[in-house]
C-alpha cells in the first residue's frame, strides 16, 4: 500500500467509473485497475463490487475513505511543511547563549526570526558554556552562541569564531574609585567583587596572575552569579566592582548608570565566541539565518564598545 494507491481509490469513490477515474489521475483504465487490486490486496479487503463492468463501493470503501482521505492531506501537509522548513518560514530551532550575551543578543535574534519566520518554533536556554555544550551533544540545541573552547576536544561539533572577546572593570556612577586614574587590585579590595557568570578554568588562572590573587580566586568573590541581571542591579545601587566581558556591561555604559574603571594591569584575557553547533547535523535554512544575525549584531557590539572606549579615553 502506498499513498497512489489511495490516491488512486479515493479518484474511483470522487469520478464514480474507472474510465473517468483513470482520466483524472492519467493512468490507464488497466493499470488503474491494477492499483486498486493492489491496495486491496494490502488491506486485505474488497474496496469495490466489480458487476457489469462498473466498480461499485463496499461497505469497507465507505468505512476507509475518511481516513483514507486523512492520509492524503497528511501527506500533502507534510510535503508542503518540508518544503516551508526549506524556505526558512517553517519548523522549529532550539539554540542558547550565556547570560552575559542575552541582553546585547537574544532580544534581537527573537524579534528577527519572529518577524521573518513567523512560523517557526523558536525555544532558548540561558546557561553556561559547558552546559549549553552537554544539551547540544544531547541534540536538545541547534547551535548555542558561547567560549568556543569547549567545542575544541569534540570532532562531531564545529565552531565558528565570530567575537574576540575584550574585559574590563565596572562600578556604578558615582563610585569612590570612578574616575581615578591607574586603579590597582589593593585599591579594589576594600570594595566587594562580583564575579558575573561562569570562567573557564584557564580565565580563573589568568584572572589570578594578572592580580596577584591566592588561590583558589573564587574566594575573594562577595558574589559569584551567571545572571547578568543580578549583577547590573548590584553593581548600580552598591559600591560593588566587578571585572567582566564588555559586552556585558556595553548597555549600562551607554546609558550612564555604570562607568569602568581604568585599572592597572588592564583585564587582558583571552576569549572568543562563536556559534558551536554539530558537524554533520542538517540545519533548516532559519538556523543560517540565525546565524547571520549573530554576526551581525556581534559586529554591532564591537563598534559600540570601540565608540564608548574612545570616548572615555577623550574624557
Amino acid at each position: 500500500m502506498n499513498i497512489r494507491q489511495i490516491q488512486h481509490f479515493l479518484a474511483m469513490l470522487d469520478n464514480g467509473s474507472l474510465s473517468a477515474a483513470a482520466e483524472a489521475v492519467h493512468l490507464s483504465q488497466p493499470a488503474l485497475s491494477r492499483s486498486i487490486r493492489a491496495l486491496e490486496e494490502g488491506l486485505g479487503v474488497p474496496l469495490f463490487d466489480r458487476t457489469d463492468r462498473r466498480l461499485r463501493p463496499t461497505l469497507y470503501a465507505r468505512a476507509y475513505e475518511p481516513r483514507a482521505r486523512r492520509m492524503v492531506l497528511d501527506e500533502k501537509e507534510g510535503a508542503r511543511l518540508l518544503a516551508l522548513m526549506q524556505s526558512g518560514e517553517a519548523g522549529s530551532l532550539a539554540f542558547g547563549m550565556g547570560s552575559a550575551l542575552a541582553p546585547v543578543l537574544l532580544s534581537p535574534l527573537v524579534l528577527d526570526l519572529m518577524q521573518n519566520a513567523p512560523r517557526v518554533q523558536l525555544r532558548s536556554v540561558i546557561e553556561t558554556s559547558e552546559r549549553l555544550l552537554a544539551a547540544l551533544l544531547a541534540e536538545r540545541l541547534d547551535f548555542f552562541v558561547g567560549d568556543i573552547r569547549v567545542a575544541q576536544d569534540h570532532a562531531d561539533l564545529a565552531a565558528e569564531a565570530v567575537y574576540p572577546c575584550t574585559f574590563g572593570w565596572y562600578v556604578r556612577r558615582g563610585h569612590p574609585l570612578a574616575g581615578q586614574r591607574q586603579v590597582t587590585i589593593d585599591d579594589i579590595r576594600p570594595y566587594p567583587l562580583l564575579a558575573a557568570g561562569h570562567s573557564e578554568p584557564s580565565l580563573t588562572r589568568r584572572f589570578g596572575e594578572l592580580y596577584g590573587l591566592a588561590v583558589p580566586v573564587i574566594d575573594h568573590f562577595a558574589l559569584a552569579t551567571d545572571d547578568i541581571g543580578t549583577v547590573h542591579s548590584i553593581l548600580e545601587h552598591s559600591d560593588a566592582v566587578v571585572p567582566a566581558i564588555d559586552l556585558a556591561m556595553i548597555a549600562k555604559v551607554e546609558s550612564g548608570d555604570v562607568v569602568a574603571l581604568d585599572v592597572n594591569p588592564p583585564l587582558v584575557m583571552d576569549m572568543t565566541l562563536g556559534i558551536v553547533r554539530h558537524v554533520e547535523r542538517t540545519l533548516v535554512p532559519v538556523a543560517l539565518r540565525a546565524f547571520e544575525i549573530v554576526r551581525h549584531r556581534f559586529a554591532a557590539v564591537e563598534a559600540r564598545i570601540a565608540a564608548c572606549t574612545s570616548l572615555a579615553r577623550r574624557v
